[in-house]
């Protein structure tokens, strides 16, 4: 295994069961021949299955590198995409691997980014050079949104009404306003998001939504736009609004399901509508493959992401961190490992 001086633990962050957390030392992982073991800087936030160290949006620098490696090298500073897949079900070998029978994930249900190192495989893993530490933990949550434009793919001239105002949402729009859509309507209620929203000039027009009652601004955007929309994004993750969305969709439109719902969700929906408008439902999950994409696409500055990562805490300062989620003073939170 090729490395400088390595400790031989670690510090991580362990839930070992929902709100149950804590901050141990943990062996270091143990590389496979094609692995890389990457020293982490900064972690997305992102909680899931139990027990697990958590972190799934992670950059960091090389460490170690097992005897297969190639051009990968210590020192390098690196992007990791969190899935790993089988290769060989059904899906994988029709080449559709974001639908693998045996998908795992680092932060999900493999060890994840909070911690001081994680192995990754080699084919995961892509080089940075121009953004900021920063601006690269946005590469995951950035790459999820460009696999919503390839599912989406709109037409030439197409008209959005995207509901919500998170990262992910709000990086989505700003590719679908540079690849076809001529005319985005934002609606999402007033705060943080939505002022970031406008600062990065996510949308053409900014539908502000009452917290309480917003059904005078849904009356409002449905009279503006009597044919409806090409494209309705549905990007908040409340069933509530999925549900309703279907009825600003323009005859012959499509609903993206973008948000993530709680698994006992549900929606109802009337066939008749679906059938009689030829409307195109469509689920945009995660990503597979789109991180090279996604870095010359952040790299050339044509997404704005200034100001969505506006907290940053050390591991210790996890509690905070999730905190700040909850109260909505963070749109996006990092950890950051310090020597």
């Amino acid at each position: 295994m090729a490395s400088t001086n390595l400790p031989t633990e670690m510090k991580a962050l362990r839930y070992n069961k929902p709100e149950d957390f804590e901050i141990v030392k943990v062996p270091l992982p143990t590389l496979r021949d094609g692995d890389v073991l990457v020293k982490h800087i900064h972690e997305g936030e992102f909680i899931a299955e139990f027990p697990l160290i958590p972190g799934h949006e992670t950059i960091g620098i090389v460490a170690a590198v097992g005897p297969k490696v190639v051009g990968f090298k210590v020192g390098d500073r690196v992007a990791a995409d969190n899935s790993e897949l089988c290769e060989h079900c059904f899906y994988c070998r029709r080449g559709e691997g974001l639908l693998c029978e045996n998908w795992t994930g680092h932060g999900i249900n493999l060890p994840g980014g909070f911690a001081e190192y994680c192995a990754y495989p080699q084919a995961k893993l892509f080089q940075i050079h121009n953004l900021t530490d920063i601006e690269a933990t946005l590469i995951e949550p950035a790459s999820c949104a460009a696999h919503g434009l390839d599912k989406i793919r709109p037409r030439l001239g197409s008209s959005v009404l995207m509901f919500g105002a998170g990262p992910t949402g709000l990086m989505l729009a700003q590719l679908l306003r540079q690849n076809g859509v001529t005319q985005l309507t934002l609606a999402a209620p007033g705060g943080l998001k939505m002022e970031l929203a406008k600062q990065l000039d996510a949308a053409d027009t900014y539908i502000e939504l009452s917290r309480s009652d917003p059904s005078a601004q849904f009356e409002q955007i449905k009279k503006d736009n009597p044919h409806g929309f090409d494209i309705v994004v549905e990007a908040t993750g409340s069933p509530k609004i999925l549900e309703d969305a279907i009825n600003y969709c323009r005859r012959g439109g499509t609903l993206v399901v973008y948000g993530v719902y709680a698994k006992a969700a549900k929606v109802s929906w009337p066939p008749s509508k679906i059938f009689g408008d030829e409307l195109r439902i469509i689920g945009s999950f995660s990503e597979v493959h789109m991180f090279p994409q996604t870095v010359d696409y952040l790299d050339s500055g044509k997404i704005k992401t200034k100001g969505i990562v506006n907290k940053v805490f050390k591991l210790e300062q996890y509690g905070e961190a999730l905190e700040s989620i909850r109260n909505k003073s963070a749109i996006k939170a990092a950890i950051v490992f310090e020597d």
